[in-house]
């Protein structure tokens, strides 16, 4: 891996404007550019919005769709990259040839090359087909890159098998923190008000953002996915209101020691850069640990235990993660 500066980008979204949303991943290309980054990583579904999606008729879900690359956000994007020289990742929902949909997140590279994961663990619509593939691929930076695409970073297998095909940065796009859940322990919804009030009182946002809403739970998982794989991670997330929840954004970079670059709790729009050092890769825990691996004795990590569930399961009927 050669030195490269990345961008983690926070923002927040208009459902279904792709219009306005493709506005900002502009801005901030433009932004990323003049600040010499050669990666900037946008939120899931950014292009598309989000959480709105789980209430649309299928029919509907399919219609907010665009085939990747050759749609026009897909193409919109890619024209930037070569415009700008820098490599973007995006969110937007795909549709194949034959009607599937997935979470799908675009990397346009500025060579005209480029790359999608569709999300392996999906859940934001009973439509949504989850995705069956690890991506991990070459970059003109002199890296590579893998993509998890939120809930896909929760499940660890996910991000050590990225890990093993040799990825030097995880891109992880994520809509989160501020979720409605069932476990008193875990996240809970933002107050609206705090977040329409935000500019009187930023305080009181930033409070929720940086605690057990936001960033106090990322904290508790997040570091341990780099750490404990050897890999920089680029988290971006959306900001703001979505549907009836509001993010938390706290986009940050984190080194292969799962140790923080750069990161913002601000309570807007916004983007954080970091250089990542090869250096740090070399002789860092996760790439020891990996290196000492017993695969022998796995055999049970491919074995069903007969509690596995879809993800659509656990977010619809249960009502919460």
């Amino acid at each position: 891996m050669e030195k490269v500066r990345v961008a983690a980008v926070q923002f927040e979204h208009k459902a279904a404007d792709k219009k306005a949303n493709l506005a900002k991943v502009r801005a901030f290309t433009e932004r990323a550019a003049a600040d010499r980054v050669a990666i900037v990583a946008f939120p899931e579904c950014c292009i598309t919005g989000y959480w709105f999606m789980r209430n649309l008729q299928a029919d509907e879900f399919r219609t907010l769709a665009e085939p990747v690359p050759d749609g026009p956000s897909s193409q919109s994007v890619m024209a930037l990259s070569k415009k700008h020289g820098v490599t973007i990742g995006a969110g937007l929902l795909e549709k194949d040839a034959d009607g599937r949909v997935y979470n799908c997140y675009l990397v346009a590279m500025p060579d005209g090359d480029w790359r999608r994961h569709r999300k392996i663990h999906a859940f934001e619509n009973p439509a949504v087909t989850a995705g069956s593939e690890y991506t991990v691929f070459d970059t003109p930076h002199g890296c590579r890159v893998g993509v998890l695409i939120c809930y896909d970073n929760n499940v660890i297998e996910n991000v050590r098998i990225t890990a093993l095909l040799g990825a030097d940065i995880l891109i992880a796009p994520h809509q989160t923190g501020g979720c409605a859940s069932k476990n008193p322990h875990q996240m809970g919804r933002v107050e609206r008000g705090l977040w329409d009030n935000r500019k009187a009182d930023p305080k009181a946002i930033e409070a929720e953002f940086k605690g057990d809403k936001g960033r106090a739970w990322l904290m508790r998982w997040l570091p341990s996915r780099a750490h404990d794989n050897g890999m920089f991670l680029v988290f971006s997330n959306g900001v703001g209101v979505d549907d009836d929840e509001v993010r938390t954004g706290n986009a940050m970079i984190l080194d292969p020691y799962g140790r923080i670059l750069a990161e913002t709790w601000k309570a807007d729009d916004d983007m954080v850069v970091a250089d990542l050092d090869p250096a740090l890769l070399v002789q860092c825990t996760g790439r020891r640990w990996i290196r000492t691996r017993r695969p022998d004795l796995y055999t049970p990590l491919t074995v069903p235990t007969g509690l596995e569930e879809d993800v659509r399961k656990v977010r619809f009927d249960q009502k919460g993660l």
